[in-house]
């Protein structure tokens, strides 16, 4: 579990990116590929501690490989205004 606020940060951006990935027709090995390159700058720029890299990791991961994160959202007809 991720208690670090600017860790949290990360994941949900990356969680974000992921789901948009997803919706525009990107699938489980580009977005790892992403996930990859994401981490790899975290690293090289000493943004978080290692460690906290390392959970992030492993939390995104679990994201991307659990199937009802992407299930398509579905589509309520808009409300017809009469006014």
């Amino acid at each position: 579990m991720l208690t670090d606020a600017l860790t949290i940060r990360h994941y949900q951006k990356l969680t974000d990116a992921l789901v948009e990935m997803w919706n525009r027709g990107y699938r489980y090995e580009e977005m790892r590929i992403y996930l990859d390159g994401y981490l790899a700058s975290l690293r090289i720029s000493k943004a978080i501690e290692p460690f906290l890299i390392n959970r992030l990791e492993e939390e995104t991961t679990r994201y991307i490989y659990d199937p009802s994160n992407f299930e398509m959202q579905l589509q309520t007809q808009p409300e017809v205004d009469y006014y």
